[in-house]
C-alpha cells in the first residue's frame, strides 16, 4: 500500500556528513531511495532544519546549502525522485517514480526578511513551521518558557503562506502559538506529532488542540519517535503496538479522515521496533490492517492527505 511521509531530516544529516552519504542506498540514512521503494513510500517530504545555535548570519546560507543537497544529491543523482511543485503533480507520478517536496522547519534563518521566505517558497517549499523548539522573530517554540504566541511578523508570514496556498505547520509551536495559527492560517497542519493524553512529551497535541485541528479539517501526522509514543522510563523497547493507540485515540476524537504519517526519520536517535526506517513502513500498515478497514488504512497512509491539499 503506497504512503506519504510528511517529515524526515535527510537533508540535515547529509549536510552534517558534508555530502559523504549516498541517498541511493546509504545505511546511515533512515530514508534513502532503496528504503523508500521497499516501504512503498510514494511521496516523501524533506525538511530543511538548521540548528538554532548556528550564528544567525550563517543560517540562511545553511538553508540554501540543504536545498542544494536536495537538488544535486537527491534529485540530480536519482532520476526516479521527482520534485512536486504543485500538488496535482502527485497524481501525475508514474509507477516507477517517487514524489518529493521541501518543507521548512522554523523560519529563524530568514530573520525579519519576507523576501527570503518568498525565495524559499519559489524554490518549492510547500509547508512551513514558524519555529523549531526555541523562540524566534515569528513566534515562541514549544520549549520557550515565556510561552508567547505569534508576533506581528509571525502573522505576516501566515498571511503570506495563505496567499501562496502553503501549509502552516503547528508541530513545534507553543500552545499559544498553536491557537494563533488556528485563528489565522487557511492551511494548518501538524506534520509530526502524537497524542499528549497518551504520552506527555511537550511536543504532542492535547485533546483540545486535536479537536481544533479536526474542526479546521486539518491533517495530523503521527510521528514514529519512541519518546513521543510511550512515557520516558516506562519502556526498554517501543513497538508498533505502542504507536497504534495514538491513531486509535485520534479516531476516537473524530480524526479518522485527518490522520497521516510524519516519521521524523533521520531526525530521531531511537526507533520503534520494526519501524526503524522507511523500508519498514509496510509493517505499520499491516498492523493497522488488523484493526481498521483497508479504506481507512489507505486514508491514513495516503488518501487523507490527498483529500486535504490546498486548493
Amino acid at each position: 500500500m503506497k504512503s506519504i511521509d510528511m517529515h524526515c531530516d535527510v537533508l540535515y544529516k547529509m549536510q552534517n556528513s558534508k555530502g559523504t552519504l549516498d541517498f541511493k542506498d546509504s545505511d546511515e540514512l533512515d530514508v534513502n531511495l532503496k528504503r523508500l521503494k521497499e516501504g512503498e513510500v510514494k511521496v516523501q517530504a524533506f525538511a530543511i532544519f538548521i540548528e538554532p545555535d548556528l550564528p544567525s548570519d550563517k543560517q540562511y546560507a545553511a538553508v540554501l546549502e540543504q536545498i542544494d543537497y536536495y537538488q544535486k544529491d537527491i534529485l540530480g543523482k536519482n532520476p526516479e525522485i521527482k520534485q512536486i511543485w504543485k500538488w496535482e503533480e502527485i497524481q501525475e507520478l508514474k509507477d516507477n517514480e517517487i514524489g518529493s517536496f521541501l518543507t521548512l522547519e522554523g523560519v529563524s534563518a530568514i530573520g525579519n526578511d519576507l523576501s527570503k521566505l518568498d525565495e524559499l517558497l519559489d524554490a518549492g517549499v510547500l509547508s512551513v513551521g514558524l519555529t523549531w523548539n526555541p523562540a524566534n522573530l515569528a513566534a515562541d517554540g514549544v520549549e520557550e518558557p515565556r510561552g508567547a504566541g505569534l508576533t506581528v511578523f509571525g502573522f505576516e508570514i501566515v498571511k503570506r503562506l495563505n496567499e501562496r496556498k502553503v501549509f502552516t505547520d503547528v508541530s513545534h509551536l507553543s500552545v499559544k502559538g498553536f491557537w494563533d495559527v488556528m485563528k489565522s492560517a487557511s492551511y494548518p497542519i501538524a506534520t509530526h506529532s502524537n497524542v499528549l493524553s497518551l504520552c506527555s512529551h511537550v511536543r504532542n497535541l492535547n485533546d483540545d488542540q486535536i479537536k481544533a485541528m479536526i474542526e479546521h479539517d486539518a491533517m495530523i501526522h503521527v510521528i514514529f519517535n519512541p519518546t513521543f509514543t510511550l512515557e520516558e522510563g516506562k519502556y526498554k523497547e517501543v513497538t508498533i503496538a505502542d504507536l497504534i493507540p495514538h491513531i486509535e485515540r485520534l479516531v476516537e476524537l473524530g480524526a479518522m479522515r485527518n490522520i497521516g504519517f510524519g516519521s521524523d526519520f533521520d531526525g530521531i536517535s531511537t526507533h520503534i521496533k520494526q519501524l526503524a526506517h522507511a523500508g519498514e513502513t509496510q509493517n505499520l500498515i499491516q498492523s493497522l490492517l488488523e484493526i481498521f478497514t483497508t479504506e481507512e488504512v489507505e486514508g491514513f497512509a495516503y488518501q487523507n492527505f490527498m483529500d486535504h491539499l490546498p486548493k
